[in-house]
């Protein structure tokens, strides 16, 4: 077997793997799959469309990135979104971002935070003749860029993960107990733009202070029941 034939195997079976696991997340962020819900592998595999060899492949990424729990005898358990993992996931959220912007603060263009602030006003603008599903979909859009942005933007491939992984279960706390209406949107974008302001000015207790109080908020909405 040559030396072409093994990488193109091998790419094949982690472009598989990839799948299964962007297959489950659409799963868990359409609804399919609920939070602390317990599934057979047998359902798991219909509801996903995968074979049982390439589930068990899965199960032990999705253990490790505390998304299931395999309960022997009884299936796949769903992470449940409870007050401990809320606390768990902007524990982690905050001390990912902090560093992300004390790192734009140090590095990032002026052009880049001038562009995420006309994008903001942009859509509070458009907020002002009625809010629309579509444009609630667009702030949407710009609230979840923002936050890629900062983390993107330190170049930290081990930071990146953690914060992709970390965003999963954000996501699916948003889903489930923060929805982004027309009364939460403009106080979201105001929390943004002060960030992006400090960043601007290069002041970097101000961008700090300015996260801490943004995450500190939507952990806060996070927990009212």
């Amino acid at each position: 077997m040559t030396g072409n034939t093994l990488t193109e195997q091998t790419e094949a079976a982690v472009s598989v793997k990839q799948m299964a696991y962007e297959l489950f997340q659409a799963a868990l962020f359409d609804g399919r799959l609920k939070s602390g819900q317990l599934v057979s592998q047998k359902d798991l595999v219909k509801l996903l469309h995968l074979s049982i060899g390439a589930l068990r492949e899965l199960l032990p990424r999705l253990e490790a990135e505390g998304l299931v729990t395999v309960v022997p005898q009884r299936g796949i358990q769903i992470t449940a979104i409870d007050l401990p993992m809320i606390r768990d996931a902007f524990q982690m959220r905050a001390a990912l971002e902090r560093e992300a912007t004390i790192h734009a603060v140090r590095n990032m263009p002026s052009m880049i935070l001038e562009e995420q602030r006309n994008q903001h006003l942009e859509v509070l603008e458009a907020l002002k003749n009625g809010a629309t599903d579509d444009l609630l979909n667009l702030g949407q859009e710009v609230d979840s860029e923002f936050h890629d942005l900062l983390i993107r933007s330190t170049g930290n491939e081990i930071m990146i993960l953690a914060y992709k992984i970390n965003s999963i279960r954000i996501r699916l706390i948003k889903r489930e107990r923060i929805s982004l209406n027309e009364q939460l949107l403009p106080n979201t974008f105001a929390d943004h733009l002060a960030i992006i302001d400090a960043i601007a000015d290069r002041n970097e207790a101000r961008a700090i202070a300015a996260m801490d109080t943004h995450i500190s908020n939507a952990r806060q909405r996070a927990t009212e029941f």
